[in-house]
Parts: C-alpha cells; structure tokens; sequence
C-alpha cells in the first residue's frame, strides 16, 4: 500500500490539522508564495513520489483564490510523481452554477470540475453539493459525503423532538430534508420559494403543518441569507413555538450570522466546519459541528480500498 501524504491549502487549515490527528499522520508542510505580479506559487515540502496524496481545501472566501491555490498544488503533486492525487473539498462553492438558466453564460460548475482533473485530481471528495446532478460533471470518481448524522445527533441531543418539524427552505432541497427528518423520526414541510435575483427571494406557502410547532429548518448552504430570512417571516405568520436552523456549509457572508442571530424567533444556528465560520466567536447562538472524523474515516477507507458508502447508511 503506497504511503499516505496530506496536504492543506490555505483556505482552511484547522481542518486538515483535525484531519491528521483522526489519522495519526503529520500534516505536510507546503509554501505559497505571491510575486511582485500577484500571481501565486505553491511549493510542496514532502515527498510525495509513488504517495497516496491527498489535497484538503475548500473553495470558501476567497473562491477564486483558493481554486487557483488548489489547481497549483495538484499539479505540484503530479510533476512530483504522486501515485494518485485526492482533492478533499468539503465545499464546492461553483456547485451553484450546474445549469444553463440565462443565455452565454457558463455551466461554471462542470468547468471547475474539467479544471480540477486537467490539474491531476484523480478522485474527489466533497460534501453536500447544492445539486445532486453536479456529481456527474467530474471525470474521475468522486465520494459525495453528506453532514446529516452529525446534524441528527446534535439535535437528538438537545431535548424532547416530539412536537417538531422539519423544514426545508425550497421545493429543490425537499428530498434532502426528508432524509434527515427520516432520521429523526420527524415529519417534514416544505415551502415554496420564488428566486427573482441572486439577494431577493419570494416564499408564497408553506407546504406541510408546522402552527404551533417546534421547526428545524435545514438547508444545504447559507450564504447572505436572504431565503432564510423570508422562511423566518413566514414561519412567523404560521405562530411556530421556535425555530433552529440548520446548514452544512455556514458562509454566512455579508453579515448574515448577525442578521439572523439576532432574531428573538431563532433559538439556535447549527453548521459544520466544512468552511472557517466568520465571526462565530461572537455569535452566541451559533454551534459549529466538526466533520474531520467523517472526512477522516473517508479518507482512510479510499488510502485502504474499503468501501466509502458504509458512511451514507441510515442510523
């Protein structure tokens, strides 16, 4: 079995560190280096000839940055003769862009992935894609973890789940939000989202009862937090008994962990560590869930050739 080698980019460290302590292994030194024309350059500071590589960076703040960190180190690791090359992206952020919507525009996200490859990924594993069909753009394999047992276990921690619901924000998350109510033991609503523009969004109805109800809204990201807001105000004209929402990839840019923390409706946010919080040292109903085990154990399992979808099963 080739040797294992873990890098991280700079996007999040304190994952990769997490990472390697579930595996024993050392965190391998890189350097990144920006020149007097602003371009980057990465330099990997391990061996990695004939190594199992594997790459830790999400596409978080700064995106463009981060892909193009990324791109750099997997070719470092092929032009130094790794065996295979494993980019760890428990965020995806161009997964948004999976369709043609509007016309002369990109399918970002099937560029981003052809990207990747062209740079050495030989195999990817990422998280809670914001659509299910993005999964087919990439060429090589890929593991498509989800946070849902971390989530579940936090909420069945957290007291009497018998008069509560779950939410999801839109019609397209609904399939999603019934597999994690399906592990609680819950029911599900749903409501009807309208996006008119990428920072305003319409719910005309909630599908499902939740007056008098004790809600978990769920949904895959929050970014501004403009859906969940409006989820909020309507959630409030059905007289709900409280509401925690939950995501797994908490960006929460543009002041939205503020925003919505601040609301007297929400008892509690509930995220993962897939991406660095900002500002969660000041938010004190904010709880962030840590994924390194998971990763760690799919890492494990794809260095040693086991199976990686014993992690998705129901429990």
């Amino acid at each position: 079995m080739y040797e294992i080698t873990v890098f991280s980019g700079s996007a999040h460290p304190e994952l990769a560190v997490a990472i390697c302590q579930y595996l024993d292994v050392p965190l391998a030194p890189s350097r990144v280096t920006r020149f007097a024309n602003d371009c980057l350059g990465v330099q990997l500071l391990a061996n990695c000839r004939e190594r199992d590589v594997f790459v830790v960076q999400p596409l978080a703040p700064p995106v463009q940055e981060n892909l193009v960190e990324l791109l750099l180190m997997l070719d470092a690791a092929r032009g130094a003769s790794a065996a295979r090359i494993t980019v760890v992206m428990p965020h995806f952020a161009y997964a948004r862009s999976d369709k043609k919507n509007a016309p002369r525009i990109s399918i970002a996200a099937r560029l981003m992935a052809d990207l990747l490859q062209t740079a050495g990924a030989d195999r990817v594993l990422t998280m809670t894609l914001h659509s299910p069909q993005v999964h087919g753009f990439f060429g090589v394999p890929v593991d498509h973890l989800h946070a849902f047992h971390e989530l579940a276990a936090h909420f069945r921690g957290g007291g009497n789940l018998a008069n509560t619901v779950v939410v999801s924000p839109d019609l397209g998350y609904a399939k999603e939000a019934s597999r994690f109510a399906r592990l609680l033991g819950l029911p599900v609503a749903m409501a009807a989202k309208e996006r008119l523009s990428d920072d305003k969004v319409v719910i005309s109805e909630i599908i499902g009862d939740v007056r008098g109800r004790d809600v978990v809204v769920l949904d895959d990201e929050i970014a501004r937090g403009s859906t969940i807001v409006e989820l909020l105000d309507r959630l409030a004209d059905h007289d709900v008994a409280s509401v925690r929402v939950a995501c797994t990839h908490g960006l929460f840019t543009e002041g939205a962990l503020a925003r919505i923390g601040e609301r007297d409706d929400v008892a509690e946010i509930v995220c993962t560590n897939t991406v660095p919080v900002p500002g969660a040292d000041r938010a004190p109903k904010l709880t962030v869930l840590s994924i390194a085990p998971a990763l760690a154990e799919a890492v494990r399992r794809i260095h040693n050739g086991e199976s990686v979808s014993v992690l998705f099963e129901e429990r």
